[in-house]
């Protein structure tokens, strides 16, 4: 006579039923459920050993029960992500999380090329120079009012001209008198250095460094016999023919400054009024 055939769990006999065997173990069904059979995530119920069933990232579903939360589609043979526990669809995804094309308004599908730049996202397709139309893709471009130039139509149609080389002017440079220069090119018109980051001044439409300014211009200040170039303590008094810096403008004899005050010419010199007085 043979030996009995139970469930290890209840005892009951197995004879005739179907039966599930864990670790050499027969298990009748209801037992096995209870005991292995795992809870679906979705519907909260447990995953029969006749059901399908299907596992992601530790958890356990009905193959019906995993869908997308949002359309509800089934995801058993579709693309799909994760958002905080919940499945979600790739069109689903791209339609709530995924950047669209300034462009072309479509979406910028996840893991496609793409170009972002000042809080916009483009196809790089399609972000193409406002001046030629063609895709910029991944080469340098400079943006304009809202527009966007590859380096050669910016250059050649949007970038103003130095005024002296008549190149373009892409970054940087020197504004004077409403035109525009390269730094290395706005230069003293008497010695030629460079005057940007420099004080200069100018005679008529030309620039000049304060020192050639000052050998070719400036009048000279009639208490120190120096330039008065207006740089620094540019501030001078002028009288008939004559200018002094402020500083230089005080009394011949007794130096108080005269600068606001009242004042007497005697030939060459100029008095302060006690010192006029004591004449």
């Amino acid at each position: 006579m043979s030996d009995r055939l139970d469930c290890k769990t209840c005892n009951e006999s197995l004879c005739g039923r179907k039966y599930i065997q864990v670790e050499d173990k027969p298990h009748c069904i209801p037992c096995y459920d209870r005991l292995y059979a795992n809870t679906c995530q979705e519907c909260k119920e447990v995953i029969g050993h006749n059901a399908k069933e299907l596992f992601y990232e530790d958890r356990h579903y009905h193959s019906h029960c995993f869908r997308c939360f949002r359309c509800d589609r089934s995801l058993a043979d579709e693309p799909f992500t994760s958002q905080e526990d919940a499945l979600v669809c790739s069109d689903c995804y791209c339609n709530e999380y995924s950047s669209k094309c300034v462009s072309c308004d479509k979406t910028v599908m996840p893991g496609s090329k793409l170009l972002e730049y000042g809080g916009s996202t483009w196809h790089e397709d399609c972000f193409m120079c406002h001046g030629c139309e063609k895709p910029i893709g991944a080469e340098a471009f400079i943006p304009d009012n809202n527009n966007y130039y590859c380096v050669q139509c910016y250059e050649g149609r949007v970038a103003p001209q130095c005024s002296h080389c008549k190149k373009a002017l892409t970054k940087g440079g020197v504004t004077y008198k409403d035109e525009v220069w390269h730094k290395e090119c706005f230069l003293c018109t008497g010695c030629k250095a460079p005057l940007a980051g420099q004080p200069f001044t100018s005679q008529g439409e030309s620039p000049y460094c304060v020192k050639c300014f000052s050998s070719l211009y400036a009048k000279k200040c009639a208490g120190c016999n120096t330039a008065i170039t207006g740089f620094g303590d540019g501030k001078y008094v002028s009288f008939e023919d004559r200018q002094w810096h402020q500083p230089c403008f005080k009394c011949s004899r007794c130096s108080v400054s005269l600068v606001g005050s009242g004042f007497f010419p005697d030939r060459d010199q100029i008095l302060c009024t006690d010192c006029n007085n004591d004449d």
